[in-house]
């Protein structure tokens, strides 16, 4: 279960660290996030260095489906009717900032940097996507509303993004770590203001980014309570039918499709972790219905952090936590806003204005529907009895029969079947007995 990515390149090395160092910036967590902070603080002058718990790359920046875009979803028809038109203005207006920001990069990087177009499909009528072309319009974005799909099944229609890319993210982050101070299997045991200690050193630094996907601190800024996680599943096949473009369904834990040369990757069988979905055996069934010539180079699975309402937190951890600051909540779209949330962090630690600020603060109200959710869930699992239990908050873990992995409801902590920590919030292994 090793993404079309681990297996076609080997990332560089990095050493562990041993001792004590002093930095400007310490940057928890090295995936693309985490490691675009570093790129764009050392590009500003600033001395930075990166920890990361195991190796780069190897949580969910491995396993994305890699996807340039500033079209995730049907957002901008959502961000209008709660935040009205500049909110959606804003939101486009980062991401196409993003975009260009990784074709002048790719552009020196041989990353297999491929510029498509991308559209949202929708299979249950037309209106969803009329009502978010109207907002795109006033917006004075070119989207363009198409009919004819090159998909295996019928569709009413989709919003087509010209210009947007896919490309291969290992390939990328390999061109950009060469003059960063990265430590590998280094894990932050325990974190005050100025003070990260790890297994065999201290980190003395005057601000901290927690990039670790879902942030560790649960005593500021009530992430346990603003974020849930949803899992998602790529078979990659050969023989298949190569689509020209980028396609995603409208509907939530639809099918997305983008190519790798003669490889397609198919995602989709998506569903909140710790609950049931449709999952490998889903995508296995759809491709033996519609590519019935095809094979399964390889599969793998991701975790995705969602927001209360479908906007990442970027900026300060929280509002009494200066200095301190974290980028998560992605809703799926971590390649784009990785770099969004680089550009934004690099600014704020610069003193700098950025006109992004407001939207992706952290402190934002929480009162959304999905709050009600995300607190009823974590009730129901923490008064479900239970042997196997998270050690992030104590919720009862669920038993994955696809991946073989015990798997929290609540945040979405994730162990193997021998207790190992696969996936956090949780910082440890579950307890032996």
């Amino acid at each position: 279960m090793e993404s079309i990515w681990h297996k076609t390149v080997q990332l560089p090395q990095f050493p562990r660290l041993d001792g004590d160092v002093s930095t400007d910036v310490l940057v928890i967590g090295g995936g693309m996030t985490g490691l675009l902070c570093a790129y764009q603080l050392k590009k500003a002058g600033v001395d930075c260095i990166v920890v990361e718990r195991k190796r780069i790359a190897s949580g969910v920046t491995g396993n994305t489906t890699a996807k340039l875009t500033s079209q995730h979803g049907l957002i901008y028809s959502k961000l209008a009717k709660k935040g009205g038109s500049e909110a959606a203005k804003l939101y486009l207006q980062a991401n196409e900032g993003a975009l260009s920001e990784y074709r002048a990069l790719c552009a020196e990087i041989p990353c297999d940097f491929v510029e498509q177009s991308h559209t949202v499909y929708s299979r249950q009528g037309v209106q969803n996507l009329e009502e978010e072309l109207a907002v795109l319009s006033r917006l004075n974005f070119p989207a363009e509303l198409v009919s004819a799909l090159p998909l295996p099944f019928l569709t009413a229609g989709g919003i087509r993004f010209s210009h947007q890319a896919q490309f291969h993210p290992l390939k990328f982050l390999s061109g950009i770590v060469k003059d960063l101070t990265i430590f590998e299997n280094t894990p932050i045991q325990s974190l005050s203001k100025t003070e990260a200690v790890t297994g065999h050193g201290r980190i003395h630094a005057n601000s901290v980014i927690v990039c670790t996907h879902f942030p560790f601190l649960n005593r500021h800024g009530s992430y346990f309570l603003k974020l849930y996680q949803q899992r998602s599943y790529v078979l990659a096949l050969k023989n298949a039918p190569i689509p020209e473009g980028m396609y995603l369904d409208a509907k939530e834990n639809g099918l997305s499709f983008r190519s790798w040369g003669d490889t397609l990757l198919l995602g989709g069988g998506g569903h909140r972790t710790g609950k049931s979905g449709g999952g490998w055996a889903e995508l296995e069934a759809f491709a033996r219905k519609h590519y019935p010539d095809a094979n399964i180079v390889t599969r793998w699975a991701t975790q995705d952090c969602m927001s209360l309402d479908g906007i990442p937190y970027i900026g300060q951890y929280s509002a009494s936590t200066p200095n301190l600051y974290v980028a998560t909540g992605f809703n799926k779209w971590g390649m784009t806003t990785s770099m969004a949330a680089a550009k934004l962090l690099t600014d704020q630690i610069c003193g700098k204005d950025n006109p992004y600020s407001a939207l992706f603060s952290p402190s934002r109200s929480m009162f959304h529907r999905q709050l009600g959710i995300n607190a009823m869930a974590a009730a129901v699992n923490l008064l479900t009895p239970s042997r196997k239990r998270c050690p992030h908050l104590g919720c009862a873990l669920k038993w994955n029969a696809q991946e073989h992995s015990w798997d929290c409801p609540c945040h979405g902590s994730r162990f193997s079947g021998d207790g190992k920590l696969l996936d956090n919030p949780a910082t440890g292994d579950l307890p032996k007995k």
